[in-house]
């Protein structure tokens, strides 16, 4: 688990230190969508995160209240469990020790699609432009 935010590595150093939590500071997208792959479960209050864990087949709790996500809370791909300490280690355990919770979360489709538009993009362009030989007809005017 990584915490990368400052406001959030400030108040829990002590806490977390050598518990398989690493403070870190802000890393770029390519390393961060690394580490949401590595992860088993992830714990946010972005809404970003919302949308693209899903696709990688993490379970989300997020720790709000409320979400701008609620499609995803509905898929089944996110859970809102708000901010209350009790409440988040009870979900937490609910998903490491119940593996058939864990695997429906994550296997539930995301509504923010399955991450593979680049590759289907690609695959068509490759069908109507490399595939097949286009040929041009030309009018002659004069």
């Amino acid at each position: 688990t990584a915490l990368t935010s400052p406001t959030s590595r400030s108040g829990y150093y002590g806490q977390f230190y050598k518990k398989r939590v690493y403070l870190t500071n802000p890393i770029d997208y390519e390393t961060f969508v690394h580490l949401m792959k590595l992860s088993y479960l992830i714990l946010t209050d972005s809404g970003g995160i919302q949308e693209e864990a899903p696709a990688l087949g993490k379970p989300v709790l997020v720790l709000r209240d409320v979400t701008e996500r609620p499609e995803a809370v509905e898929a089944g791909t996110v859970k809102i469990v708000g901010t209350n300490v009790a409440n988040i280690v009870r979900e937490c355990e609910n998903l490491l020790l119940n593996p058939e919770n864990y695997h429906r979360m994550a296997r539930a489709v995301s509504p923010y699609g399955d991450g593979k538009a680049a590759q289907r993009i690609v695959k068509i362009l490759q069908q109507e432009f490399l595939s097949k030989p286009k040929f041009m007809s030309f009018k002659a005017y004069g």
